[in-house]
């Protein structure tokens, strides 16, 4: 039992010390992994060793593509203006319907009660205006009391003018041409106000709705043409203009943006369905481009290191433009062909002695 104990701990010794053995073999590993990819920034005699990158002219690519989602030109929900039972439904779902056309009738028993006292007040009103006009003429009253009789009189008609307009709320006409895309009530149901009755959508023509970033939205302006392609029709060419750019990004810092569809045969494009926007530019005049590691610290820097003909680092004030990718175009500070440090510039000053790893 004894011995059977002892081997146990032997065995148990064991994996513990084969255990720190890998685990330092990890660590040493990790270390050297890590010192590779570290740009390389090692001393000598004086001379820092660097990497650098050769400046050079090229033309940007500016075309870009942005996806999104085709739109109706116009889309309206419908509600209740008044409290009321509808008493008829005169569309379904599907339906096209004109701007001005009647789509539902809401009875309302208070406001037809309204209606009908407004009126008689009016007349009322009328008749008394009458009599003081004709009682002023003989003296029988004075200026006042005819000035006060019209008054009233203006008031009725402004009640009546009201209670009508309430009536005329009862009847539901579209404001736009389109198809009843959504109805939400069925005869017979009592809605109050608010209650959304119907939604209405103009697919007569569709916008394609997209965002593009501070970069892209700068090379845009509305009017331009735009090519589009529709996902579910691969093989069809669509092309379209920017109907819209928002003044303002979204929280992702992204800029929604618009665009009309030209043409639509057919109406085989639908609302809801995925599209992409080809932005096209003409090809512009090479520009000087280094990579973005080569800024000390950022590109807001914009500073860097150039070698010299006597192998010695120089620190170069430039400016900076547009970044694209991994990539900064250089408008001012560097020739085509100098040779810009990218890497180990932490320990560089003017006239340090460099050594470029190859």
């Amino acid at each position: 039992m004894r011995k059977k104990s002892i081997i146990n701990t032997l065995v148990t010794i064991l994996i513990l010390i084969v255990s720190v053995v890998l685990v330092g073999w990890v660590l040493a590993n990790n270390k050297k992994k890590n010192a590779e990819k570290t740009a390389i920034v090692a001393q000598a005699d004086g001379v820092v060793v660097v990497r650098m990158s050769e400046a050079k002219k090229q033309a940007i690519e500016q075309d870009f593509t942005a996806n999104g989602n085709f739109i109706p030109a116009h889309q309206m929900n419908f509600s209740a203006e008044n409290s009321g039972r509808v008493t008829k439904v005169l569309v379904d779902e599907g339906s096209r319907v004109s701007k001005g056309q009647t789509l539902a009738v809401i009875k309302a028993d208070q406001l037809n009660v309204d209606l009908e006292s407004a009126q008689a007040a009016y007349q009322t009103s009328l008749r008394d205006k009458e009599r003081y006009e004709n009682a002023f003429a003989t003296g029988g009253v004075t200026q006042q009391q005819l000035d006060q009789a019209k008054l009233q009189l203006s008031n009725a008609e402004a009640r009546l003018a009201q209670a009508k307009l309430r009536i005329n709320d009862t009847y539901v006409r579209s404001s736009i041409n389109g198809v009843v895309n959504k109805r939400y009530i069925e005869p017979g149901a009592v809605v109050a106000p608010g209650t959304q009755l119907f939604e209405l959508v103009d697919v007569s023509q569709l916008k394609l709705q997209t965002t593009v970033n501070e970069g892209q939205v700068a090379q845009l302006k509305e009017g331009d043409k735009v090519n589009i392609r529709v996902s579910v029709f691969p093989d069809k060419s669509f092309s379209g203009k920017i109907s819209f750019i928002a003044p303002k990004a979204d929280n992702a810092l992204n800029f929604p943006i618009q665009i009309e569809l030209a043409s639509n045969p057919d109406n085989s494009v639908k609302a809801g369905m995925y599209g992409t926007a080809v932005f096209g530019f003409p090809v512009q005049t090479p520009v000087i481009l280094v990579p973005r590691s080569s800024f000390i610290g950022s590109v807001n820097s914009n500073e860097v290191f150039v070698i010299k003909s006597d192998s010695t680092a120089a620190l170069r004030k430039v400016v900076a433009g547009r970044t694209i990718g991994d990539q900064v175009e250089v408008l001012d500070g560097i020739a085509e062909g100098e040779k810009i440090i990218t890497s180990g510039q932490i320990n560089l000053a003017e006239g340090t002695k460099v050594s470029v790893v190859k």
